[in-house]
């Protein structure tokens, strides 16, 4: 009992038996079938073959039978996963052993008449075949019984194949997909079923078609290959897998593979953010990898959503040293460890500090010297620097100005601010310290290329939208609210919002890192705003519920600082375009530095006192653009 249990547990962790073990039984198999079929010509013609004569044969079948099992690759494959394609085969290699065999004898043995040689040769086909059949017939019941006995199991799965073709992924994808039993592939187009290759093509005409073929073979999911098949079929065959409750899966990339982040076994669910992506932004990478090779490069806020990510796509560029700048000590030490795991050959410096803090900025650019500084560090939530305005001014601000203002004394080469769309013609605290950030960097650039100021540092300014997926967004919220049992949560019915991916931010922020001269705002194209309200509905609809019945949505009112509609970054009136047609350079009203860094002193020691009022009173007369919604500092305009 123990040995089975042993096998059992063996099987279990293995999935698949080594492919030289099935070799070895293999050849095992052919020397016992030519013996058995010597026997049997034996037992019915009464002829008794001598002991040198069986040696022979069986020393021959042992050599044919490697050299068939060899050529034929029938060790190869995933015996679970045996088809009609692995059937022939085995055919293949059984006639190929035999018939090695029988022309070896006719030449070298001639005691023998042709018909019993030929009898011979016919038992010994079918009796290899028989038993490399039986053999793996055996083994797929016993996995079968075991998974079924250590509660295993495999859930039926259909690849789409979105008109593109992806047959041959499968065969390399059988030892990796071991939770999932692949039914075959399915396409939209006439109803029907075909052979393609060693499975099923399926096509469906319409929902009706889907779910008859979803209750016939009683599947449990669907894998998209290509994320831009589920951004083909978002409006059809997503919407059908939702009415169906069908789990829809996704194929990892091979850099997500390689990165660890994602393993064949457990592959990713679709999820809102595939739905909400657009077209990837190209950039030139071997641009940036040259411009960024062997430099020491600062990440502040590189514990952040952004920061971290940033800091991911920074490791693969050959830096020198990547100096991370946190204040928050968990999440560095997190993306430390992560980092250190999946890029062992960067040379990481954490740094535990402050932008408020000017004698640990002094130190760490007097230590490390980094030559490029990526400035991702900021309050962001908007509801919260409604409340606490003097700490946005604090943080984003005057941390702002004391970074710059470091980088320039020590010779930094390239300052890449991260800001947001909330900055154009803000509504609110959040945005309007951002854009006086924006403001301080542009200025100080513009008075460094006029030479009022001596430094050399060029400073480049980014702006986004709303990014999916980061710490305390909309899209984790909702997750967490589904998993609750909802509601769902939104501010007003008609709110939209424009959406990009983590990745494509960083993207964008290393494009505009190369690419700009000094001076420069970048905006990136948004793409189409999304209704929050929609969005909601949407995310309902992928976890298999039915929205305002399984789950509600209760809108809360708009909150302090927010309004409906945030404004278009990129039109032809307010940009120019660059060389990325997914990037422009924003007009934005030029500042003197002498005056604005008088303005945002005085602005920092009004904000030391915690005077709201009074600090978010300059912040108006600073920028004039500035006017509050839903907000106590409306009487303020």
């Amino acid at each position: 009992m123990r040995f089975i249990r042993y096998i059992k547990a063996l099987i279990i962790r293995a999935k698949l038996v080594n492919p030289w073990v099935v070799f070895a039984s293999d050849l095992a198999f052919a020397v016992v079938s030519t013996f058995l079929s010597l026997m049997f010509v034996t037992y019915v013609n009464g002829i008794t073959f001598e002991a040198g004569f069986i040696w022979n044969i069986t020393g021959l079948s042992a050599l044919f039978g490697a050299f068939s099992i060899l050529t034929c690759k029938t060790y190869r494959g995933v015996i679970r996963h045996s088809t009609i394609v692995e059937t022939g085969r085995i055919v293949l290699t059984s006639l190929l052993k035999s018939a090695l065999l029988f022309i070896t004898v006719i030449v070298v043995e001639r005691e023998f008449s042709i018909h019993i040689l030929i009898f011979a040769a016919v038992i010994d086909l079918l009796l290899t075949f028989f038993i490399y059949t039986l053999f793996r017939v055996s083994l797929i019941v016993f996995y079968h019984m075991v998974s079924s006995s250590q509660g295993i199991h495999q859930e039926n799965m259909l690849i789409y194949t979105g008109g593109r073709r992806y047959i041959s992924l499968t065969g390399a994808l059988f030892s990796k997909l071991g939770a999932y039993s692949i039914i075959g592939y399915v396409r939209i187009g006439e109803n029907g079923v075909m052979r393609s290759g060693i499975y099923p093509e399926y096509s469906v005409r319409d929902f009706d078609d889907l779910s008859r073929l979803v209750a016939a073979r009683k599947v449990n999911c669907l894998l998209f290959v290509d994320k831009l098949d589920v951004d083909d079929e978002q409006e059809r065959l997503v919407r059908y897998c939702e009415r169906l409750k069908l789990r829809m899966l996704l194929l990892p990339s091979v850099d997500e593979i390689i990165d660890g982040k994602r393993t064949y076994r457990h592959l990713p669910e679709v999820r809102i953010e595939d739905l909400l992506g657009r077209d990837e932004i190209k950039i030139n990478m071997d641009e940036i990898s040259s411009a960024l090779k062997d430099k020491v490069v600062m990440v502040t806020g590189a514990a952040g959503s952004i920061g971290s990510e940033l800091c991911r796509q920074l490791c693969t560029f050959g830096l020198k040293e990547l100096v991370l700048f946190d204040s928050a000590e968990t999440p560095m030490h997190n993306i430390r460890l992560e980092l250190q795991d999946k890029f062992p050959q960067v040379n990481f410096i954490p740094m535990i500090g402050d932008v408020r803090n000017k004698s640990r900025l002094e130190f760490t650019f007097n230590s490390y010297h980094p030559q490029v500084v990526f400035h991702a560090a900021a309050y962001k939530h908007v509801p919260l620097m409604e409340e606490n305005p003097c700490e946005a001014v604090r943080t984003n601000v005057y941390g702002t100005r004391n970074l710059a203002d470091a980088a320039v004394k020590y010779g930094v080469e390239r300052f890449v601010m991260i800001s947001t769309d909330k900055a154009v013609n803000p509504t609110n605290v959040m945005g309007a310290s951002k854009r006086m950030a924006e403001i301080y960097v542009q200025s100080l650039s513009i008075a460094i290329s006029k030479g009022e100021i001596k430094g050399k540092t060029k400073f480049i300014t980014t702006r986004f939208g709303n990014v999916l997926g980061s710490n305390g967004s909309v899209i984790p919220r909702f997750r967490e609210q589904l998993l609750n049992g909802g509601p769902l949560t939104v501010t007003h019915p008609d709110i939209i919002r424009y959406f990009m991916t983590i990745p494509e931010a960083c993207r964008l922020v290393l494009e505009a890192a190369i690419m700009g001269q000094g001076n420069e705002i970048f905006v990136f194209d948004m793409g189409t705003p999304v209704k929050i309200a929609d969005l909601a509905r949407r995310m309902i609809e992928l976890a298999g519920l039915i929205p305002g019945k399984d789950i509600d949505i209760v809108y809360t009112g708009l909150r302090p600082g927010e309004k409906l509609y945030e404004e278009l970054l990129a039109t032809k009136e307010n940009t120019l375009s660059t060389s990325n047609e997914k990037i422009f350079r924003a007009h934005v009203r030029e500042y003197n530095y002498p005056d604005i860094a008088s303005a945002i002193t005085a602005l920092s020691d009004i904000a030391l006192t915690m005077n709201r009022m009074e600090t978010v009173k300059l912040m108006k007369k600073i920028i004039p653009e500035f006017r509050s919604k839903n907000s106590e500092y409306e009487i303020l305009d």
